[in-house]
């Protein structure tokens, strides 16, 4: 099966904002499993001189919260850990030799201790624990990662996407436009797997107003036979992990039957990478030792008759920085053969810029209604979009079965609209719920399955030594996978 869930969000149990139970509450509104992490150590901190008195006491403040409520956090997060939602513990480790990573543990007596590097903390803390590189493409020394000091031992998984941008490579979607700097080449995926290392790619949201799971910050799939800590935990060390921005899109990948994180022996191998995603592929490209060996596009796509369409209903826009409280239904006479929400909160990536925000910035009530063969209601609230390039909008998406007739019925806070598969593969419809600056609703076209699936096969020959394969694939709506590699060996 597969698993959804974020291993690195924050909120206001160290710096940042809203409470504990209000992120597991969201967490569990969406999500399989998640962290709450709280920053706790920041062992070579600039000096505090007048210059940097503020960054230095405003993170020291955030640390001792931590340590004055470990026990109780700790104590929770064990509490919320059940078959809904499964938790683990965490905390999260600033360095600037090191980079900053994340410390996961799946043991409930987790400590909290202090050690001045991450592999220090793993080996100390007396658990089972890893330390998850995360922003890695910062500066060297600057917080970015150190692949110098990188130890796949510790951490075998490794952040390579949050709301911080996309660390993949130089040439990568999203580049970093945080106040801590650009993405430097130095720092990449990469630069690290040409370096010999291995890791599987998590994505997760760096979220600091407590909203785990928060669409297009970030989402890790965990490929795992059970939805316990205990599956998780070994798909990680094990490597059967990849990261998403956004949407769901599930992947297979595999080199001569093994899969991800696995190692294929023979000089030569058979490649398969499928995709089925929720709107219209763009691209899907396997790569060999970081370089393009094979790329199928959209526009290659053949049509031809869909057993399924993915429909996708988004709320949101208007002017207002209120909530609005969206309630909507879709139903069919065909069937829902899935459907996932995709929630956002109020946006905090630096939590000493909250623009005047109540610290409960995201007390949110989002939750699916009801779900059957025929039907999917939810009920979700948004705010106004920050700017043109920072959506917070809520969307819906079912994936249909049924033929060209089928009827599909959208109804939104009251408003009912109604329309066959074949109007709607012709477009999308949107309306307003008030005559100016108003919030809107968009039913967006249908997409048939053989435009949202891809499947790349090929068949390569081993160069020698580790070849390390891995996938990338993205959609017309900027979402992207990032699939964790599979090395290969020449017996």
């Amino acid at each position: 099966m597969i698993l959804w869930g974020d291993f690195h969000n924050h909120c206001g149990i160290t710096y940042g904002f809203g409470s504990l139970e209000n992120a597991l509450k969201i967490a569990r509104s969406h999500l399989d499993f998640c962290c709450i992490t709280g920053h706790a150590m920041w062992p070579d901190i600039y000096q505090r001189t007048s210059e940097t008195e503020f960054i230095v006491d405003f993170h020291q403040e955030g640390f001792q919260k931590l340590h004055d409520h470990w026990e109780e956090i700790r104590a929770e997060m064990a509490r919320q850990n059940d078959d809904e939602l499964v938790t683990f513990q965490s905390y999260e480790m600033h360095s600037s030799l090191y980079g900053d990573h994340h410390i996961i543990s799946p043991d409930d007596s987790f400590p909290l201790i202090y050690r001045d590097s991450p592999a220090q903390l793993v080996n100390d803390c007396g658990v089972q624990a890893i330390a998850v590189p995360h922003h890695i493409g910062y500066t060297p020394e600057y917080r970015g990662i150190n692949w110098d000091l990188y130890e796949q031992r510790i951490s075998p998984c490794v952040e390579v996407f949050s709301k911080h941008g996309c660390a993949m490579s130089e040439a990568a979607p999203y580049p970093y436009y945080h106040d801590m700097g650009p993405r430097d080449s130095r720092n990449t995926v990469y630069h690290g797997l040409q370096r010999g290392n291995r890791f599987c790619f998590l994505g997760s949201t760096d979220h600091h107003a407590g909203f785990p799971g928060s669409y297009g910050d970030g989402l890790t799939a965990v490929l795992t036979e059970e939805k316990s800590r205990k599956g998780i935990w070994e798909a990680l060390l094990a490597g059967r992990a990849y990261a998403v921005t956004g949407d769901r899109i599930v992947c297979t990948f595999s080199v001569n039957g093994k899969g991800l994180g696995e190692t294929a022996e023979g000089s030569r191998r058979t490649i398969r990478c499928a995709v089925k995603g929720e709107y219209w592929a763009d691209k899907l490209v396997i790569y060999k030792n970081c370089k393009p060996l094979a790329v199928l596009c959209g526009e290659q796509l053949a049509k031809r008759r869909s057993r399924s369409y993915k429909l996708r209903v988004e709320m949101g826009w208007g002017n207002s920085e209120d909530l609005t409280r969206w309630q909507g239904c879709i139903t069919t006479d065909g069937h829902i053969a899935g459907a996932n929400l995709y929630l956002r909160g109020r946006s905090v990536l630096s939590p000493t810029n909250v623009d005047g925000q109540p610290a409960e910035v995201n007390d949110i009530d989002n939750r699916v209604l009801e779900r059957s063969a025929q039907m999917f209601a939810w009920q979700c609230e948004t705010v106004r979009n920050k700017s043109t390039l920072h959506p917070q909008t809520d969307a819906a998406v079912v994936e249909i079965e049924g033929n060209p007739e089928t009827l599909v019925t959208v109804k939104v806070n009251g408003r009912t609209y109604t329309a066959s598969i074949a109007q709607l593969l012709e477009g999308g419809v949107s309306w307003h719920i008030k005559p100016w600056h108003s919030e809107a609703v968009k039913i967006h076209a249908a997409v048939p399955d053989y435009a949202s699936e891809m499947v790349l096969e090929i068949e390569d020959t081993g160069t020698g030594g580790t070849d390390v394969y891995h996938a990338e694939f993205v959609q017309k709506n900027n979402q992207w996978a990032f699939i964790s590699p599979i090395y290969a060996q020449i017996r």
